[in-house]
């Protein structure tokens, strides 16, 4: 009788993305996989999360690393969940992967589902990152964008999470938005600095087709964004944040020293992942696979038959390579020079030029001009047929720092 046993190539995943869906409310801009539900329930929630897990590791394609590097709950709208499923997914995991002094493990909140007890709980079960979905500090801006939370609450939460001992907290903003929404986003800016918290996002408005926006535009009903305000409001925010010591380290993101996200960086640089939950990604060994967009379907066929994959597919070389290369350009790391053929360096140094990037110690690095064109200039690199060995980004923060 032959023996069945789990490949011996099975990747060893050390980072983990969890989706949690559920919203009291679809923002404007919104066309994420989201469940509208202001009391979801988070026993089935849990248990099909759990059950997923369990069933990916039996299939013996994927492997969990015995620690974690980072583990990251997002959504949706983690905070609006019993706070007890901090402590289920840690069973979940087993207490051993989580148990590591270098865990990163983030959850998503918004200010006003953020409460003292959800921060408490939340940190007793080993949960030491937060990200708050602040997006702005105008009560007219938060209304427009169907945010729930007043001004206030963002201070509030912060209090919250750092009274449970959760310091290393993060600031998401939305910037671009029309004109006949009032808002300062200079004022915007230095209110989430005076937060004092160690990283920030900022993410431009745009117009998704399934979001509730592009209906109300299609009506008349709302403004376009528009696209001189999308670029000084970025450049406006690169300029003031670095001034006040925050590292531009990504497209969207900046940190002080040593709070860039961890788990944003396992995407950037091409490294495995298992995403479980409704919508979720995972991203092994070349192959890239997705669940059940819908919540309720996701929820069924996990109930049914322990899986809620909807596809996978194999990268081909042509989609790996531009893969590569949209990642390695989104960075402040770039890539090593050396990697880049002749008319693909030729290229680069050409945006140099025009104030797009810095060619300069052997690295490729765009400039916040430049991360505003980054799809253009992502098409552009790919197309110099030179490229033969490019250098993963990965590889490249690794050379820049052996200089």
């Amino acid at each position: 009788m032959r023996r069945t046993r789990a490949p011996a190539t099975a990747p060893s995943v050390r980072h983990v993305y969890v989706h949690a869906p559920f919203c009291a409310r679809r923002c404007v801009y919104c066309d994420f996989a989201v469940e509208v539900d202001r009391s979801p329930d988070h026993r089935r929630w849990t248990e099909a999360v759990r059950r997923e897990l369990a069933t990916r590791l039996a299939e013996g394609g994927v492997a969990l690393a015995r620690a974690l590097d980072t583990l990251y709950v997002g959504g949706g709208t983690p905070s609006l969940l019993d706070p007890g499923v901090a402590d289920a997914l840690a069973q979940s995991f087993g207490g051993e992967r989580l148990a590591s002094s270098q865990l990163e493990w983030t959850m998503e909140a918004n200010p006003e589902s953020f409460s003292r007890e959800v921060a408490r709980r939340w940190g007793a079960a080993g949960v030491n990152r937060v990200s708050l979905g602040v997006q702005s500090f105008a009560s007219p801006a938060l209304k427009w964008m169907g945010r729930l939370h007043a001004p206030g609450d963002a201070r509030a939460a912060v209090a919250a999470a750092r009274a449970a001992g959760v310091s290393n907290l993060s600031a998401d903003l939305l910037f671009g938005l029309p004109d006949e929404v009032r808002r300062s986003w200079s004022d915007d800016l230095h209110r989430t600095l005076a937060l004092d918290v160690p990283h920030i996002s900022v993410y431009g408005l745009s117009v998704e087709p399934a979001a509730p926006l592009a209906r109300r535009i299609g009506e008349g009903r709302a403004g376009s964004p528009c696209s001189d305000r999308y670029r000084d409001e970025y450049l406006l925010a690169a300029e003031t944040l670095a001034a006040e010591g925050y590292v531009h380290y990504e497209v969207s993101n900046f940190a002080r020293p040593g709070f860039e996200s961890r788990h944003n960086r396992a995407y950037w640089d091409g490294s495995f992942y298992l995403g479980l939950g409704n919508g979720a990604h995972s991203y092994l060994n070349g192959r890239r696979a997705w669940n059940e967009r819908d919540w309720h379907a996701y929820a069924r066929s996990v109930e049914r038959t322990g899986s809620g994959r909807a596809g996978e597919e194999a990268l081909s070389s042509a989609q790996a390579r531009m893969e590569a290369i949209w990642l390695g350009l989104r960075t402040r790391e770039g890539f090593a020079a050396a990697s880049l053929g002749p008319a693909a360096l030729r290229a680069a140094r050409g945006w140099a030029r025009r104030g797009l990037a810095r060619v300069e110690d052997g690295v490729v690095r765009l400039l916040p001009e430049g991360w505003l064109e980054l799809d253009d200039l992502a098409v552009e690199l790919d197309a110099a047929a030179d490229i033969a060995a490019l250098q993963p980004p990965a590889a490249a923060r690794q050379a820049a720092a052996t200089r």
